[in-house]
């Protein structure tokens, strides 16, 4: 076990008509030995390739990724002590459950062969297949495939595990159950785990941090809670958290936030937070907006209700400023499942100033955050 730095990492394609794309620009992360990082984005951020040029199955055109101190950039993938898990699940079709997990082993060490079926019976016991030893993919469920797949990287006992969307292909009840068991095995095993998925459930629920990529680019690495709460910019803000933040352009007219469709006043600590910048977007989580019956303040403001999605455990209300209009901009609320509200009835959203978030309009940055301390302040939960 050992630390995984990327250390300017850039990855750079070039096409047939000489046309470089650039997939992976500049990326620096530093893994901590036994760490969970979880890398994030949308699809073509340059995730699956960071993941690759780790294993060794890409090269790095820039920078530096070294392992424990040592440089891995031309390192053979057999020679980097590391064990990947892909989407597919790739077992042969041909061995038994026991056949495909000692496969590695056989063919890239010495390791007698008692050694390693005792190192197979261990791995299948801890994933809870031990009784699967004799049977062959064909024989066996997704679940049960994708236990497999990681019981053959678990015996190979490396230095560092890779992932790539391991659970894509369960249906989402047993990829939920697999979220928990992956992270207990490798809180078990101690080892430094780079897992890539584009769904932010994952990215949130499993990582001890996470790396948030868009168009090759690093927006932010930081714990689930601080990117939640404390984006780097208004793509974090939006890419993370479901459903996604609301936002709103605003301007900045002496003090208050002019929309249009409302006016929002500020203090003063909030225009000294945005500084010169005049043009903003202001940001609010579904969770922190309040429906009240009566306007009571001036961060409150008359809504009506356009569309209502249960979700048994809560309700997300679509809300409009503007109910006339044929296709209504909207914005959404997330109250409990068992608070009724009808389409058509007029709410009161109230919008709390210090539950705002605040972006520079032009660049996206962010130039006020609802902190993790005050979030604690306030009694909500983190």
């Amino acid at each position: 076990m050992a630390e995984l730095t990327l250390d300017g990492i850039t990855k750079v394609f070039v096409e047939d008509d000489g046309n470089e794309i650039v997939a992976v620009d500049d990326v620096n992360v530093d893994i901590a030995d036994g760490e969970f990082l979880v890398l994030v984005g949308p699809s073509g951020c340059g995730k699956s390739t960071t993941l690759r040029m780790i294993a060794g199955l890409e090269t790095v055109t820039e920078g530096e990724l070294r392992l424990g101190g040592d440089l891995m950039n031309h390192k053979q993938p057999a020679d980097r002590d590391i064990a990947m898990v892909f989407q597919s699940y790739a077992l042969y079709p041909h061995m038994t459950v026991a056949e495909n997990m000692s496969f590695g082993l056989e063919e890239s060490t010495d390791m007698p062969d008692d050694e390693i079926q005792q190192k197979v019976t261990e791995a299948a016991e801890m994933m809870g297949i031990g009784d699967l030893l004799d049977r062959k993919p064909r024989e066996l469920s997704g679940g049960q495939q994708q236990r497999v797949a990681l019981g053959r990287a678990i015996v190979r006992d490396p230095s560092v595990f890779l992932m790539d969307e391991p659970l894509s292909n369960l249906d989402a009840k047993l990829r939920a159950k697999m979220r928990t068991e992956l992270q207990r095995i490798q809180e078990d095993l101690g080892v430094s785990t780079v897992y890539v998925t584009h769904d932010q459930t994952e990215a949130m629920t499993m990582g001890d941090r996470i790396a948030i990529l868009d168009d090759g680019i690093l927006q932010q690495v930081g714990t689930p809670l601080e990117c939640y709460h404390e984006p780097n910019n208004e793509f974090v803000a939006d890419f993370i958290g479901e459903p996604s933040m609301n936002f709103f352009d605003v301007e900045v007219q002496g003090n208050r936030l002019e929309a249009e469709k409302f006016s929002y006043p500020v203090s003063q600590e909030t225009l000294d937070a945005v500084g010169d910048a005049t043009e903003l977007t202001l940001g609010i989580r579904p969770e922190d907006i309040e429906i009240r019956s009566d306007v009571e303040g001036d961060h409150d403001f008359e809504t009506v209700v356009d569309v209502v999605e249960p979700t048994g455990d809560e309700n997300n209300l679509y809300l409009t400023f503007d109910p006339e209009a044929a296709n209504p901009d909207t914005f959404i609320v997330t109250i409990g499942g068992m608070q009724r509200v009808e389409a058509g009835q007029p709410v009161v959203a109230h919008i709390p100033e210090e539950a705002i978030h605040l972006f520079d309009a032009n660049t996206g940055e962010a130039l006020k955050n609802r902190s993790l301390e005050n979030v604690e302040a306030l009694g909500q939960p983190v």
